[in-house]
């Protein structure tokens, strides 16, 4: 390792440069992220002691001594307030929650909670978000093709990170999970089970989460040999599942294979084929998505495809933090791999 020259003051391109890794990896170790491969600490530590750097403690005691400092912002369709229950109300929300809260609590931030669900809240939050000295954002759109609040905060130069693609484009960090990877695992794992009559339940066509999914599964299935499979979609509720999977039922009565694009819907569709005398997994194999605990409160327990959701509410702190304490720093996304979890629905 070489030292840098003492003219100008080293920076944390000076020491990716020196490690001969990302500026991202050195930016977690200068920060303490606990999940950074020790041999990868130990290099990026080395090369600190060798080019003399010095982290900014004093941008980063701005960040953490401010208890408002971030918020984490739930955007909703237009609708009536009461609708947020069905946010609470989702396992999958609080896992987000989780992992946020678990990187941001060490550093003694709690993130304030806000919840816009119309054009005017949407408009009023950047100078709500002054007003209470709140200096970075963590969004959760549930309506990510049409939310105008990313490109609005970036348009701000509010250090914004997103749980998922946006659905418009905007320079906004973001984590998500390879959606289309994780519905061809569904598909593989149907067809190794023999099933010939399959079918998916997708997630809304307006949302890229739902839209990925069932393109993958399609092309896994293409693969395969399957010309066709029925789809009818939902809207990622329980209710939403059943009332989908009445739709499936009418049209293939026969079918002995489903994907549902998560678990929620998985949780409802099941219901509908206990109803109707089809036995899972006998009858009908059934996989979903996420994970989420409402995957072990199925009976039979369900096969689906993990996302490390706590993980990836964890990266969109950090993701934000970064960026507070760098205001230049470009926008980033980390896709996270997806993972078949084997139960017994498949």
């Amino acid at each position: 390792m070489t030292t840098h020259p003492p003219s100008a003051p080293p920076t944390l391109e000076d020491v990716a440069r020196v490690a001969g890794v990302s500026r991202a990896t050195v930016s977690r170790v200068v920060n303490s992220v606990r999940n950074v491969d020790p041999k990868l600490r130990e290099t990026v530590e080395r090369a600190i002691a060798a080019t003399g750097y010095v982290p900014n403690r004093a941008a980063r005691s701005l960040v953490t001594r401010r208890t408002g400092g971030v918020a984490l912002v739930v955007s909703e369709p237009d609708r009536h307030i009461e609708a947020f229950g069905g946010v609470f109300g989702d396992p999958f929300f609080g896992r987000v929650v989780e992992g946020v809260v678990a990187h941001l609590r060490p550093l003694g931030l709690h993130p304030l909670l806000m919840l816009v669900d119309s054009d005017e809240e949407r408009e009023k939050l950047v100078p709500k978000l002054r007003q209470e000295q709140v200096s970075g954002v963590l969004l959760i759109s549930l309506h990510p093709a049409e939310d105008p609040l990313p490109r609005m905060l970036t348009d701000a130069g509010v250090p914004t990170a997103l749980f998922a693609r946006p659905g418009r484009p905007a320079p906004v960090s973001y984590v998500d999970v390879a959606h289309q990877d994780g519905a061809r695992l569904a598909a593989d794992r149907l067809v190794s089970r023999g099933c010939r009559r399959v079918a998916t339940i997708a997630g809304p066509a307006g949302t890229p989460a739902g839209q990925d999914r069932l393109a993958g599964f399609r092309d896994a299935m293409a693969r395969h040999g399957h010309a066709y499979v029925a789809v009818a979609e939902g809207d990622f509720t329980e209710h939403g599942g059943e009332r989908a999977m009445e739709r499936l039922l009418a049209e293939e009565p026969e079918l002995d294979g489903l994907f549902v694009a998560n678990d929620l819907m998985a949780y409802g569709a099941l219901t509908v084929l206990r109803e109707a005398g089809r036995r899972v997994p006998d009858d009908v194999a059934v996989i979903g998505f996420d994970d989420s605990r409402v995957a072990l409160s199925c009976r039979p327990r369900l096969t689906t495809v993990r996302q490390p959701v706590e993980e990836m509410g964890a990266a969109m702190a950090r993701m934000v933090l970064e960026r507070m304490g760098d205001p230049e720093r470009r926008a980033e996304s980390v896709i996270f791999d997806p993972e078949l979890v084997v139960r017994d629905s498949a």
